[in-house]
């Protein structure tokens, strides 16, 4: 990122590296439940994407959605239609967590090599060759079969790289982070203060083009195209 570095804050005697986020997301886990039928499906790949996008993991909607429905077939399948179950989902470290509960401690998921036109063990297959590892877990009354998939961050609290999102975090990061703005987590920023932030820069950008003699509102549609190319 041409120009735009470090950043001395001589207020604290300290330099703050402005290609490093400061914005934690916070992605709580939640979980949902439904009956085992293929007319579900629909609803909980839905479900899923909104969840995904709202924790800015859009580049797992797809691969998150195959797993989910992969899952519950195999609940459909082998369990039965019908059955009462819970989709939870979580952040294991930066990993992506898929978890799909049913009351059968024996239908255990198993991955088998299929052939020709068996159906059997092709959704684990599929769970297998998308996930970075899985597996089931017994409780006293239930099983979780789960599945972990790569998000490319480095931490729970992280968000996607990329240089429309460095350039933002260093412009916020100019525009005067104190240390009043800094929450509990040492170095980083309450998001809620970052969006007000963001929100500011935006309408300031507006003004300057208003007073430059460009119109806002032509501005703002250009603006949207970009980021809907992008």
């Amino acid at each position: 990122m041409s120009g735009i570095g470090t950043h001395g804050d001589h207020r604290g005697g300290g330099v703050i590296d402005l290609s490093e986020c400061r914005f934690g997301v916070d992605r709580k886990a939640w979980d949902l439940e439904f009956l085992a039928e293929a007319e579900e499906l629909a609803g909980l790949r839905r479900v899923m994407r909104l969840h995904l996008e709202l924790w800015g993991l859009t580049r797992v909607v797809y691969t998150a959605q195959l797993c989910v429905t992969e899952l519950v077939t195999n609940v459909i399948r082998h369990v039965g239609p019908g059955t009462p179950s819970r989709l939870a989902v979580s952040m294991n470290g930066a990993r992506l967590r898929i978890e799909v509960h049913d009351p059968d401690l024996g239908a255990l998921p198993t991955l088998v090599r299929a052939t020709g036109e068996d159906e059997d063990g092709r959704g684990m297959a599929l769970v297998n060759g998308v996930a970075e590892r899985w597996g089931v877990v017994l409780r006293g009354d239930s099983k979780a079969t789960w599945c972990e998939l790569g998000t490319g961050l480095r931490s729970s609290s992280d968000h996607t790289d990329g240089p429309q999102v460095a350039k933002a975090e260093a412009l916020l990061g100019f525009c005067g982070l104190t240390s009043a703005q800094v929450d509990s987590r040492p170095g980083r920023v309450n998001l809620a203060v970052g969006k007000d932030m963001a929100i500011g820069l935006i309408a300031d950008l507006l003004h300057w083009l208003s007073a430059h003699g460009y119109d806002p509102d032509d501005a703002l549609e250009h603006a949207q195209m970009r980021f809907g190319e992008s």
